[in-house]
């Protein structure tokens, strides 16, 4: 049986406006240092931001007497039942032992994924098809493209328990966040925080970003050492209409 976690609307419009470089810095002033998957990227033609729970997929390594092709006539085969309860909204997460010498899925099935409603994949293995993979509208962060069937290197065995993926814990429920620099895991419990405390922490570095621009210089504005610049932020929100 696997369990839904749902973001509320209001969580999942913060996440969405949320930069992955924020994200990190609130979950490092945390103590967290550990939550960004490494060696992937986004591989979509128009990149588009991932936000989701995580559903996950473990893959061990593979062995030639339980992992040929014929393997993937069984109904119950992990790989292709977890493409079919990934819950809408769901990122499906794979922990493929940060091994891309082989796909952990292919166009098609991401396709599936796409069509079900999943709100995107993250693997730290290869895809296959992966030009297929870049095209679809459903975001798919992977480690690279890789040709070679899944079966020759990696062997599914389990659904929604915890994994890890490039090199970071993952749990069922835990909420990813993808960008152009790369996917952020935030802890389930920590998931309301920290969406609150991106977007007051985005506004400020709009407003930083501006004062650059103007030929602000960096000592006294960011961070905000200097009393004057919270006073300079606090009327541009005014006149922004910013909260």
């Amino acid at each position: 049986m696997t369990q839904n976690h749902t973001l509320s609307p209001e969580t999942l419009r913060r996440l969405q406006k949320a930069s992955t470089a924020t994200i990190a810095t609130l979950l490092y002033k945390q103590g967290y240092t550990n939550c960004y998957i490494q060696g992937v990227s986004c591989l979509n033609e128009k990149r588009t931001k991932l936000v989701g729970p995580a559903f996950t997929l473990r893959y061990i390594a593979s062995r030639v007497d339980t992992d040929q092709l014929e393997a993937f006539r069984s109904a119950d085969h992990p790989q292709r039942v977890a493409v079919e309860t990934c819950p809408e909204g769901h990122v499906l997460v794979m922990d493929c032992r940060q091994d891309a010498s082989a796909a952990s899925a292919g166009s098609i099935l991401l396709t599936r994924l796409e069509v079900r409603g999943a709100a995107g994949c993250v693997t730290d293995g290869g895809v296959r098809d992966a030009t297929g993979a870049g095209q679809l509208s459903m975001p798919v962060f992977a480690a690279k493209p890789s040709a070679p069937t899944n079966l020759t290197k990696h062997h599914a065995v389990d659904i929604n328990v915890p994994i890890s993926c490039g090199g970071v814990p993952v749990y069922p429920g835990d909420v990813l966040v993808g960008d152009g620099d790369g996917v952020m895991v935030i802890p389930a419990h920590l998931v309301e925080m920290i969406a609150e405390a991106a977007e007051p922490m985005e506004l400020f570095e709009e407003f930083v970003l501006q004062e650059v621009r103007h030929g602000v210089p960096i000592i006294g504005l960011y961070p905000p050492t200097d009393p004057d610049t919270l006073v300079r932020f606090n009327h541009w929100k005014a006149a922004c209409g910013a909260n």
